[in-house]
């Protein structure tokens, strides 16, 4: 008599993820509808420094376009992080559950470092240069935001991607944020020489250390 063994067939949810690509890119269409020739300066960013030089007042950070595309790079980068550690097998790509931690926790550490820095630049009255500073870092962070979201729709509903791959998409990722980031320092390299002192304050306490601490904890946590 032949025995027949039934193995439970497990089928991933991948339903939220559709749900939330979904609503990122239905944001990008409505704020390219609404802000028709910023987006297309903002698009033009990886070619032309029109945009940040057209919307460098620091008034721009809290505009509509800015925050309705920082909850798309939110979206975004949570994805690209979760699906970094699915693929190097500490977690699982289609856990919603995980993927809500990872969000919650970076919008908390984004604001949580937004509100130190205005607390900073008030005391030492460097309000309006950091206001524009964090304007181009969150405008280049955003750009790289939208480039990697649709790699992460392949990356999400495709099992067959090489982690060689992933890990040459993860240098540029990176190699592009630390390139932006020197971008921003020259564009500002006046008044940064200006207020030298209270720049490496800040750099030390607000642009170092955190990304330390969360390496150190990351790093701890999985060995």
């Amino acid at each position: 008599m032949i025995e027949n063994i039934l193995h439970p067939r497990i089928i991933e949810n991948k339903d939220w993820a559709t749900v939330l690509f979904t609503m990122a890119f239905a944001t990008i269409a409505i704020t390219k509808s609404v802000f028709e020739n910023r987006f297309s300066d903002f698009a033009k960013l990886i070619y032309s420094d029109k945009y940040t030089k057209v919307y460098r007042d620091g008034s721009h950070l809290k505009s509509g376009f800015t925050i309705s595309l920082f909850f798309v790079q939110v979206i975004s980068f949570a994805f690209f992080i979760q699906l970094s550690m699915g693929y190097f097998g500490y977690a699982s790509k289609t856990d919603w559950i995980l993927y809500i931690q990872i969000i919650t926790f970076l919008v908390f550490f984004i604001l949580s470092k937004y509100l130190i820095e205005k607390i900073i630049a008030t005391a030492f009255n460097i309000d309006e240069f950091i206001d524009q500073f964090n304007l181009q870092k969150v405008t280049y962070r955003t750009y790289i935001g939208l480039f990697i979201l649709p790699i992460n729709v392949i990356l999400f509903y495709y099992d067959t991607i090489s982690k060689n791959i992933l890990i040459l998409l993860i240098a540029i990722v990176l190699t592009i944020n630390l390139l932006t980031y020197f971008v921003s320092i020259k564009s500002y390299q006046n008044s940064i020489f200006d207020k030298l002192f209270y720049f490496i304050l800040y750099l030390c306490a607000l642009e170092i250390a955190p990304y330390y601490f969360m390496y150190y904890w990351f790093t701890k946590g999985v060995t």
